[in-house]
């Protein structure tokens, strides 16, 4: 799922068949459906506030055990 999320977002959209025929393999065309749906959302949602400059409201607080954050 992550590999797709990465083509899905990736500019331009790169899905290589070969990753369609195995997503097809593991998942129906309605979870496909849904899957794709929900990463292209969380896409444009995450652009959009980057291009408008909005800031995180700070409701999580990342910890040590959290894993690295980003840093620009």
């Amino acid at each position: 799922m992550l590999e797709l999320a990465d083509a899905m977002t990736a500019t331009p959209a790169s899905v290589t068949p070969e990753l369609r025929e195995r997503l097809k393999q593991r998942f129906s065309t309605a979870q496909l459906v849904e899957l794709g749906a929900a990463i292209a959302w969380e896409n444009y949602r995450a652009r959009s506030n980057r291009v408008f400059g909005f800031e995180s409201e700070g409701f999580y607080k990342p910890t040590a055990a959290a894993g690295p954050t980003v840093k620009e």
